[in-house]
């Protein structure tokens, strides 16, 4: 669970990107959702602790984040994982990548390409494995970006429009395999309707910084998007 109370964050002096946001996000999918400028991404950061908060706390499971030790806290970032909407992947191969963060965990070499191609094949990005990313479209890059954040089972995923430039059937394959995961606490920022139908458990609305509304898919996208 993570918890934000009182929250306030501005990137230049008192013009607040967040004012006074008090959310909970536990197990499930929670789907961020609000126009251009709401804030969605800067919650993203802070609710992943990326961000420090100008005012206000961060909790992850009830421990305040920012009070921490800088060795605590690594331990509670590696149970965190954030991917960008644009993708930042490492110069190289595709397996190289998606096994990384395998690897400076203490994975051996072996384990972790099995796990790749097992993600892989779940992504359906088997045939660009042993590409170099530089010859990667966006949305495969962005594929690989996902690959190389669920091999890792996070405890916390957070996504910020995970399916921007991906195909139908490539849609569909990310859906599914976020679905597995609900157990999990995901939180994705998006514009995206249908993908806010088809997978969230709870929909956070966001205005000018602000939330203004908490509530079920389907009540929040009629009552906002159609």
């Amino acid at each position: 669970m993570i918890e934000l109370r009182d929250v306030w964050f501005s990137y230049i002096d008192d013009i607040y990107v967040l004012k006074d946001i008090n959310i909970t996000f536990s197990k499930g999918i929670t789907v961020i959702m609000g126009p251009n400028g709401s804030g969605k991404t800067t919650l993203l950061k802070v609710a992943s602790c990326l961000y420090k908060p100008v005012k206000g706390k961060v909790f992850v499971n009830g421990v305040e984040y920012w009070n921490l030790k800088y060795q605590e806290m690594i331990k509670y970032r590696r149970r965190i994982v954030y991917v960008h909407e644009k993708p930042i992947l490492l110069r190289g191969k595709v397996l190289d990548n998606i096994a990384y963060s395998l690897l400076i965990r203490g994975c051996s070499k072996v384990e972790a390409e099995e796990k790749v191609h097992k993600i892989a094949e779940k992504l359906d990005i088997s045939y660009i494995i042993d590409k170099d990313v530089k010859e990667l479209s966006i949305g495969e890059k962005q594929l690989v970006a996902l690959a190389r954040a669920l091999i890792l089972n996070p405890d916390y995923l957070f996504l910020d429009e995970p399916l921007a430039h991906l195909h139908l059937s490539r849609r569909k394959r990310v859906i599914e395999a976020l679905k597995a995961m609900k157990d999990k606490v995901i939180i994705i920022a998006t514009h995206d309707p249908f993908l806010t139908l088809a997978i969230s458990t709870k929909v956070v609305m966001l205005d000018e910084g602000r939330i203004v509304r908490v509530g079920e898919s389907r009540e929040i996208v009629k009552e906002y998007i159609l």
